[in-house]
């Protein structure tokens, strides 16, 4: 028993000390602290907020090819859905409706990979009445770059391309144009 509680006091001691250490170190060096002062010149493509959307391209359902970077200029809400998602489900209307009332862009992203028969999707798409860009990541490419986990997952991506919002999960009507209006 005392070996144990010498061998903790020593891996916290030294844990401790470490992070001492460390945090002395990268203050003091020039190189790391510019990296915290990165310029607004500089875009950080990533998947957190405040970074750049990284870009992407896929097709329609009609066959028409689509880049994220096409909409710089334009507000938009990435989407990741698959038809056999019971929050997917739930938060379509809710799309349509942002969709319908808004000047938002939505790009809904199928995990066509997952799904049992890709024949399903246009069916569900009228089905939902869905009349905002429906695209299809047939080989998870896209969903595979944006670390996708739960689906629903959604990004609110401002005018400039920058991520405003993340979403890992269903929203609602109110959420999306809560979210819509702190965009630029």
């Amino acid at each position: 028993m005392n070996m144990k509680r010498t061998i903790i006091i020593v891996v916290i001691i030294g844990m401790f000390g470490w992070a001492i250490y460390d945090f002395v170190v990268k203050s003091d060096d020039p190189a790391t602290s510019k990296e915290s002062d990165q310029s607004e010149d500089t875009e950080t493509i990533g998947l957190e907020v405040g970074n750049v959307a990284p870009d992407f391209e896929l097709e329609t359902l009609e066959g028409e090819m689509v880049k994220l970077s096409d909409y710089r200029g334009e507000r938009v809400m990435v989407n990741f859905w698959a038809t056999w998602c019971p929050p997917c489900r739930a938060e379509i209307p809710d799309m349509q409706k942002f969709h319908e009332k808004t000047d938002i862009q939505i790009l809904a992203i199928n995990l066509t990979d997952t799904e049992s028969d890709k024949d399903k999707v246009p069916t569900f798409v009228k089905n939902f009445g869905m009349t905002f860009k429906v695209l299809m990541d047939e080989s998870s490419e896209v969903a595979n770059q944006y670390q996708i986990q739960p689906i629903p997952t959604s990004y609110m991506i401002d005018s400039n391309g920058v991520i405003q919002f993340k979403a890992m999960g269903a929203m609602n009507y109110d959420s999306m144009v809560r979210e819509f209006e702190k965009m630029n």
